[in-house]
């Protein structure tokens, strides 16, 4: 496993970051199509990734409703202190008209929720799961750092954010002396790379890390699925399509991502993870599973090295036909601050 700087912090984390979404949930009518594992699955797949050099677990405290920050806790009893762990906020907790959002009072319930569910005293990477249009940013970014000074948090991050929306609080964070966000997780994927319009640009200029969530597309790049239909009937992607997807153009990427698996021989599974991993601003690259055979898998994806080939075949199927303004004519105008020959 090769471990990769989370930010400006000085902290290392594994390449691939553990994903606990699959734990838990087996009664809920969503997360039981996710995962639904139980407590022995959940030990199982902890230990699996640990024992592999994975050092960086993420969850969230709406997953399978909390179970699975409570199944995650007790897998990690005894190697609390081997991982770097990440949860989120700010999906709805309960039915109540405060059990949602990025307030102070939200904050600082869910936040012990958390706590307690996990079963550790701080939490080492503590992101909000989006944005909340009803609560100042400033309200949030001070009551993360109260929590911070109080040692219940090491780290900040944000997920799902604009790349606007992540520079205006690092702004306010700047300015008024509040604890900074280290990191932003976004998806990012084969047949997905908005991200590389704006939201890239202004992390690696603000030296923010990157940890991208569903690099398979919800299971689309699995191989499980092309033009000719779903060739595994327990395939996620055939279940439900949670990320939007050109569905015409994810095919024509899905034919050269089953190709390049081919030259490999290993799953396509394994090259859309590993192309992933090859994007310069990429730090970690979180991965889940429902079975220890497909962990494995996905682990393997940090020692295949995709040739010069293969990325340029795979970048010419997945990228956007035409650059996005303002980017083109930006590019247009560095033209003239190229070094000048003597």
């Amino acid at each position: 496993m090769k471990y990769r700087p989370l930010g400006r912090t000085g902290v290392y984390v594994s390449e691939l970051c553990l994903g606990a979404m699959t734990f838990g949930g087996a009664d809920h009518p969503v997360f039981k199509m996710v995962g639904g594992l139980g407590q022995d699955d959940t030990d199982q797949i902890v230990g699996t990734a640990l024992d592999a050099g994975v050092n960086f677990i993420d969850t969230a405290d709406m997953y399978a409703d909390g179970e699975s920050e409570t199944l995650l806790g007790r897998a990690l009893k005894g190697r609390r202190d081997d991982v770097v762990l990440a949860t989120k906020l700010a999906a709805r907790t309960g039915p109540g008209p405060n059990d949602v959002g990025l307030s102070r009072l939200h904050l600082a319930r869910s936040l012990e929720d958390s706590l307690r569910r996990l079963g550790t005293d701080h939490i080492d990477l503590y992101q909000i799961h989006s944005i909340d249009p009803h609560t100042p940013i400033e309200e949030t970014l001070r009551a993360l750092d109260d929590a911070v000074r109080q040692g219940k948090i090491r780290y900040i991050g944000c997920s799902n954010l604009a790349a606007w929306e992540v520079a205006k609080a690092l702004g306010v964070s700047a300015a008024r002396g509040l604890t900074e966000f280290v990191s932003v997780q976004s998806y990012y994927s084969l047949v997905g790379r908005d991200v590389e319009r704006e939201l890239i640009p202004m992390l690696r200029s603000e030296e923010l890390a990157l940890m991208v969530w569903s690099p398979l597309a919800g299971g689309l790049l699995s191989g499980k699925t092309d033009r000719n239909g779903v060739s595994d009937a327990g395939a996620r992607h055939a279940q439900a399509q949670f990320v939007p997807v050109d569905t015409e153009k994810a095919y024509d990427v899905i034919d050269v991502l089953k190709a390049v698996a081919a030259r490999h021989e290993v799953s396509a599974a394994r090259v859309a993870l590993a192309w992933v991993l090859a994007q310069p601003a990429v730090t970690s690259v979180i991965i889940g599973a429902r079975r220890v055979d497909q962990l494995t898998d996905n682990l393997a994806a940090a020692d295949l090295t995709l040739t010069e080939d293969d990325l340029a075949r795979l970048d010419e199927v997945s990228r956007e036909s035409l650059p996005p303004y303002p980017a083109w004519i930006q590019q247009a105008g560095l033209r003239d601050r190229l070094p000048q020959q003597a």
